[in-house]
């Protein structure tokens, strides 16, 4: 089993920046990929980026891409999203996620399913 406690969310200008925390607890967090998603009022949860269990590869959704970078620190169970020049469209709840499984296609790390462990939210609002 593993909890995931995100933290970091805000209220902050168009173009500024934020840093998305995700601690871990319980076993092998090391072994894990983990990822962020987002949603929107009335909209579905949407991917945003994802890092390999090893931390060498990372994918991000078009929308994010050049202005979020995920990265993760095995040492103290914690997996972060910094995010610049945000827009009013990333306004969102966003999520941490953490998956067990050995995914062999890129495309397995954009979707939900891959994913079996989740967070409770934080919000960002991203004022114009």
């Amino acid at each position: 089993q593993v909890q995931l406690v995100e933290s970091g969310g805000g209220l902050v200008q168009a173009g500024g920046s934020l840093r998305l925390s995700c601690a871990a607890s319980g076993r092998a967090f090391s072994s894990f990929n983990m990822a962020w998603f987002r949603q929107a009022p009335g909209k579905e949860r949407e991917f945003v980026a994802a890092i390999r269990w090893g931390g060498g590869t990372t994918y991000y959704a078009d929308s994010v891409k050049g202005r979020f970078t995920i990265t993760r620190d095995n040492a103290k169970n914690t997996v972060y999203l910094q995010m610049d020049s945000l827009k009013p469209e990333d306004a969102a709840i966003y999520y941490c996620a953490a998956g067990g499984q050995i995914l062999y296609r890129a495309s397995a790390y954009y979707t939900r399913r891959s994913y079996d462990y989740w967070g409770q939210g934080t919000q960002v609002t991203v004022s114009s």
